[in-house]
């Protein structure tokens, strides 16, 4: 989902896509996400409680967010180098492992 969601701001440099329109992109960006909803939703159907996995609705959304966030860190570190990370992204990231924490209680 992070490719779908930020890898177009890279394909002009990349040589991809270099004239393409808002609506060619979000095609491409929506074939990028199909991959991971082959994945999300069946973890999200058999993680969930009431589908005999152990974890809460809340529970598999903080999980998901979580991910989401490490994968995009390693994603923006690689492919845009250009960006630093600062404090107050440390600070979030902390808040964030807070978030686990309460959920999971």
């Amino acid at each position: 989902m992070t490719l779908a969601w930020y890898g177009h701001l890279k394909f002009e440099q990349w040589g991809w896509l270099k004239k393409a329109g808002l609506f060619t992109i979000i095609l491409v960006s929506w074939g990028l996400a199909f991959f991971e909803y082959c994945f999300q939703v069946p973890a999200n159907k058999t993680g969930f409680k009431n589908n005999g996995g152990p974890f809460s609705l809340f529970q598999l959304k903080v999980i998901q967010e979580v991910i989401t966030l490490v994968v995009f860190v390693v994603f923006a570190r690689i492919f845009f180098t250009g960006e630093t990370l600062t404090y107050n992204h440390g600070i979030a990231a902390l808040l964030l492992v807070g978030a686990v924490f309460f959920a999971f209680r």
